[in-house]
């Protein structure tokens, strides 16, 4: 897969922030406008009190959610946790990932916000800028805005507002479940974010392509030390 290094990743926080503003100007909002086949989904954890990231990736095939595709790496992360700034210590180690997929991908479910952001652009914006794929962050806690409650049923949900603008919905997955927040990262309008989150909610809360990244990089975080890159 070819990839679009934007910027350099050795930096400090001020440089980080003028990096967000900067680079979400160049955020895409925009319908869909091919057909959905390969799936991706991310996510990033670390060994206790390190900064040993273990990162993996799942592809899945659409509609049949097949798993076609799976790699973790173990990396070493420099860039100190600061909230808002959570892609420049995830980003780096996932694009070494991508670099090792053999597959078109046609979506990316991203475990984090993209516009719903203060500088409206959280990670699923930074990689999908990046990878130039249509991006969905879905944050499993709440960063900002107001919203009301949506119902609790599975397929409710309500707009999220930051500074009087629609940066995302709150979108019940399943009943009585706490919702999660859907935003656009890149390529995507928020409609299909919240249908597409939707259809990949197979009876848990969070979308299928997140939850089977999260189970492959757990289980590989409890067997113990790997090769770090």
């Amino acid at each position: 897969m070819k990839i679009l290094k934007l910027h350099k990743w050795n930096i400090n926080v001020k440089e980080a922030l003028d990096i967000q503003r900067t680079y979400s100007k160049y955020v895409i909002q925009k319908k869909l406008d091919k057909k959905i086949k390969i799936v991706a989904g991310c996510d990033v954890a670390f060994k206790k009190d390190s900064n040993i990231a273990c990162a993996g990736i799942i592809l899945l095939s659409f509609p049949k959610l097949d798993v076609i595709f799976e790699k973790i790496i173990f990396s070493e992360v420099k860039f100190p946790y600061i909230p808002g700034f959570l892609s420049f210590r995830e980003t780096p180690v996932l694009l070494k990932l991508f670099k090792s997929v053999p597959y078109e991908i046609d979506l990316i479910f991203v475990d984090g916000n993209g516009i719903a952001h203060p500088r409206k652009f959280g990670i699923a914006s930074h990689l999908g800028v990046i990878l130039d794929l249509p991006t969905i962050g879905c944050g499993k806690t709440y960063l900002l805005g107001e919203y009301n409650e949506p119902e609790n049923q599975a397929g409710s949900y309500s707009m999220l507002f930051y500074k009087d603008e629609i940066v995302g919905a709150v979108v019940r997955t399943k009943n009585n479940v706490k919702p999660i927040f859907v935003s656009v990262g890149h390529k995507v309008c928020l409609d299909d974010a919240i249908n597409y989150t939707l259809k990949f909610c197979k009876g848990y809360r969070i979308p299928e392509p997140i939850r089977k990244a999260h189970i492959l990089v757990n289980s590989y975080l409890k067997k113990g030390n790997k090769k770090v890159l």
